[in-house]
């Protein structure tokens, strides 16, 4: 027995998902003069909810432990990614007539990555971000940022001001939130009567089929279906109305959500359609789940023998990124630089660092032309294409990518 509970049902977790073991947080990049420093890791397990399906992490960290003033994850680094949010706000302004005389608020706005865009359309706009450091990013360009955690007490206290938003944008943050009855209730009382939310998030569908575990770590309390998320929505009196699948992080769903009695916002088919494919692929029985686990060993073993063998053939394997992803997969893997020499990200609060646990380097992406590896192993691979664009000039010494996910495979 687990002895923990499903954080929207309350119903006790009994069944495991997938044990990736002991992992450190997974954005706790170590500075390079603590390197001697002891370092906590953590349980890294993961249960199905047979009540209500939710799959879950039980929190090892309080949010507030993990999403501090010095976190590195900066969403503007990704170009791909800026398009994504831009290309987001063209067609929601759009489609729901958004203007000047709208409100539109940001949970977990990082940056200012996505809200600059609607500033450029002259609509108002608020930040939310609890991790100082990326909120003060966001002011500098000029977009009002509270630095908070989300949820019911500050909605409440928003409203009170006369702050309800007319758009509430949530972009990967759902499943960060550890007291997810707490943020869904927020939303609520923020939302104006007629107002949407959208909220986009990694489709626990696609996961499963892409055998995407690395994507599990310590800020991803939950990972949702759209079986789970309509189950979530409806107990705290939102409707789904709309669903869109993505194909941002390996297969995302964006929801468009209202009140429960907004009679304006017609339902789609298409959140019909998916919710009956999901139950197609088994999402609400236990079968799919038990099986998920098997595929996370195949491939451990697969890139440990692949890193292996190019070690015993005089080859060099270096990473590119440094993403949260791939600490879960090093770690899991148990890869330390023996096997892996460095890796390098563009972010300039990720260089100089090292990764947690593995304590691999992280350097900029020059070091990569410097010292020509045979092979470059691909962390962030949702973003490969963008990643294998720039590293382009690796082909002229004959160096080669490699993607971990979701079977291990070598790409010229």
């Amino acid at each position: 027995m687990s002895n923990e509970h499903c954080r929207l049902c309350d119903a006790e977790l009994k069944q495991v998902f997938v044990d990736l073991g002991m992992s450190p947080i997974a954005n706790d990049y170590v500075a390079a003069d603590k390197a001697n420093a002891m370092e906590p890791f953590y349980p890294l397990r993961v249960y199905v909810c047979t009540s209500c399906w939710l799959v879950q992490l039980p929190a090892a960290q309080s949010a507030d432990n993990i999403f501090r003033d010095d976190y590195a994850y900066f969403s503007s680094v990704s170009k791909s990614w800026l398009a994504h949010a831009r290309n987001y706000v063209e067609q929601v302004a759009e489609r729901f007539d958004l203007g000047e005389q709208h409100s539109v608020v940001e949970v977990a706005s990082n940056d200012g990555y996505l809200l600059q865009y609607f500033r450029e359309r002259d609509i108002p706009v608020l930040g939310i971000e609890p991790c100082g450091n990326v909120a003060q990013a966001a002011k500098d360009i000029g977009i009002p940022t509270l630095v908070e955690f989300f949820g019911q007490e500050l909605a409440a206290k928003l409203v009170a001001e006369g702050k309800s938003a007319d758009l509430i944008v949530g972009n990967n943050v759902l499943a960060h939130v550890p007291d997810l009855r707490d943020f869904v209730s927020g939303l609520k009382t923020l939302l104006s009567d007629t107002g949407l939310i959208t909220m986009e998030f990694p489709h626990l569908a696609r996961l499963i089929e892409l055998n995407q575990f690395d994507t599990i770590y310590h800020e991803h309390f939950s990972y949702f279906s759209l079986l789970s998320v309509l189950n979530v929505f409806s107990r705290h009196g939102l409707r789904i109305f709309d669903v869109e699948e993505l194909p941002t992080h390996g297969g995302s769903l964006r929801i468009y959500a209202c009140h429960m009695d907004d009679k304006s916002k017609v339902n789609s088919d298409a959140v019909g359609n998916l919710l009956d494919l999901e139950k197609q692929q088994g999402m609400d029985s236990l079968d799919i789940y038990r099986d998920f686990e098997k595929r996370v060993h195949r491939t451990k073993r697969e890139l440990l023998k692949f890193l292996i063998a190019a070690r015993e053939q005089g080859k060099t394997v270096v990473g590119y990124g440094a993403p949260a992803k791939g600490n879960t997969l090093l770690n899991y893997c148990g890869v330390r630089t023996d096997l892996l020499d460095y890796t390098v990200d563009m972010a300039p609060s990720k260089q100089g660092t090292l990764l947690p646990g593995t304590r691999i380097p992280v350097y900029h992406p020059d070091r990569i032309a410097e010292t020509r590896p045979d092979y470059i192993l691909i962390l962030p691979w949702n973003i490969k294409d963008e990643i294998m664009a720039g590293m382009s000039a690796a082909r002229d010494w004959g160096g080669q990518f490699l993607i971990p996910i979701p079977d291990v495979q070598v790409l010229d």
